[in-house]
């Protein structure tokens, strides 16, 4: 929430949906549950929100996927969804995507001149996204008019609408961002692609300094511009949303828990006895 009330702020950026993906079982952290009860707590922390979802698809695969994969799959999914050509942080110049201004002079066709209302505009796309996926990226906000290529532009199809640029972000605390710094962890192919094509969303955390991070790392440097770090003016320091300070409220019988979880999500550990050892 915080996140999109700050990209909100930017005016930049509208967003119409937050995607929650737990991590495949094989992942291999120390203390990771079933999918099944993650995915579960997930939905229950949600289930009051009208923007977030939590998708399984990542924990329905037959083994971890990358980061890089989970982000791919989405763009993926919502291109075939919405029939968009879906634009990465850095439009390419060479193909008349979203988000690319074309001359205003050029000629516009239809396939079909005599029904007009059958032309694609931001109310018609959005509201397939969120019929089909339920608000799942970010959009920037109508600006004027351009060209756009649909997925039928093999057969010579051009359509022109108000400028939709649906984007998928990464976000993420800057714990994870830091991560990044660390030789041989992240595949180098994989860090250009996620910072350079998506782009990240970054939540400082326990007072850490997401520009000195990016200083610390050539990549990240390289694609700073489409690095976005949340500043939390709130009294309410971001580093209290911790799933590791939850997991070992728990195993201490902390009360403090409710500090860290809602109590659908605690009834339900409570319930299905995860987390707490034998003095819990």
């Amino acid at each position: 929430e915080r996140a999109r009330d700050y990209l909100h702020k930017t005016g930049r950026f509208i967003v119409i949906g937050g995607i929650v993906s737990p991590v495949h079982d094989s992942y291999g952290k120390t203390g990771l549950v079933s999918s099944r009860h993650r995915l579960t707590m997930c939905q229950l922390a949600v289930q009051s929100s009208d923007w977030i979802r939590v998708d399984p698809w990542e924990c329905y695969q037959d083994t971890w996927q990358t980061t890089c994969s989970v982000l791919e799959h989405h763009r993926d999914l919502m291109k075939r969804v919405t029939g968009c050509i879906l634009s990465n942080v850095n439009t390419p110049s060479i193909t008349p995507v979203i988000g690319q201004p074309q001359n205003e002079s050029s000629q516009t066709i239809y396939q079909n001149n005599n029904n007009v209302s059958n032309k694609p505009t931001a109310a018609k796309i959005l509201g397939k996204v969120g019929e089909s996926l339920s608000r799942i990226c970010c959009v920037r906000p109508p600006m004027e008019r351009f060209t756009f290529v649909d997925e039928n532009a093999n057969l010579g199809t051009v359509m022109r609408y108000e400028e939709i640029e649906l984007r998928i972000l990464l976000l993420c605390g800057s714990d994870l961002l830091e991560s990044f710094c660390i030789p041989g962890l992240w595949n180098e192919a994989d860090m250009e692609v996620i910072v350079g094509e998506f782009g990240i969303v970054v939540v400082p955390r326990d007072g850490a300094d997401p520009d000195r991070i990016m200083n610390h790392s050539s990549i990240l440097r390289k694609y700073k511009n489409n690095i976005l770090v949340v500043n939390d003016d709130s009294n309410h320091p971001m580093s209290v949303v911790s799933s590791t300070k939850s997991r070992l409220a728990l195993q201490h019988g902390d009360g403090h828990v409710v500090d860290y979880l809602c109590q659908p999500v605690i009834d339900y550990i409570l319930k299905s006895q995860l987390y707490i050892n034998a003095s819990g």
